[in-house]
């Protein structure tokens, strides 16, 4: 696209947007997100990458990780079923989230989800599977630039603005899972891959 075209096209599109209430999300060139896969940059925590990891030592099910060195990428996310009528992603609108990954060792989707309620952590983790019913995620801003985080705001969780903040628990193997309300935060850029080819990948484990 034409870069002349492409900032007018966005700042209208802002302009639109704007009068209807929706904030568009950027990337960490302050670039509007319209479609497309991106990577997660952790900004705040240790860690590198959104990554997919069996639970338990097992190859399936799947649950959403963060690789442990900032030097990994890990796979690039893709967001789509925002309700609001905007061509852009949508700060702070339930929407679904999907790992982008032709596809995996255990032949299952990859969209976000809540897992059910670990007992002995009494903690939620986030896993891998089937599309949503329900829209549970959201991209807020966290502070100044182009940083964000990921929060879930489903009608069961009982807080002040019924949103809790997607965080990082790091368990008893290491493993950096993404899970609820936890108190390492995780604030991130996103960043366009490069070379398309790193989101056309099987993933094997």
């Amino acid at each position: 696209m034409n870069p002349k075209f492409y900032f007018f096209f966005a700042f209208m599109t802002v302009l639109a947007a704007t009068a209807i209430g929706a904030v568009p999300v950027t990337d960490a060139n302050g670039e509007i997100i319209f479609n497309g896969s991106y990577y997660v940059f952790p900004i705040d925590a240790e860690g590198g990458g959104v990554n997919l990891s069996g639970r338990g030592g097992k190859p399936c099910p799947l649950e959403i990780v963060q690789n442990s060195s900032n030097s990994e990428l890990g796979i690039p996310i893709k967001f789509s079923y925002w309700k609001s009528n905007v061509g852009f992603v949508p700060e702070s609108e339930s929407l679904n989230i999907e790992m982008d990954i032709v596809a995996t060792t255990c032949g299952q989707s990859t969209y976000w989800s809540v897992d059910e309620s670990d007992s002995e952590r009494k903690m939620w983790f986030l896993s891998a599977g089937p599309k949503p019913e329900m829209f549970h995620f959201q991209i807020q801003k966290t502070g100044d630039f182009f940083s964000y985080k990921f929060v879930v705001c489903p009608s069961w969780i009982e807080s002040r603005d019924g949103c809790v903040d997607v965080g990082i628990f790091v368990d008893e193997n290491g493993v950096r899972r993404l899970a609820l309300d936890t108190n390492l935060p995780f604030s991130f850029l996103l960043m366009k891959p490069i070379v398309a080819k790193d989101s056309s990948k099987t993933m094997s484990m």
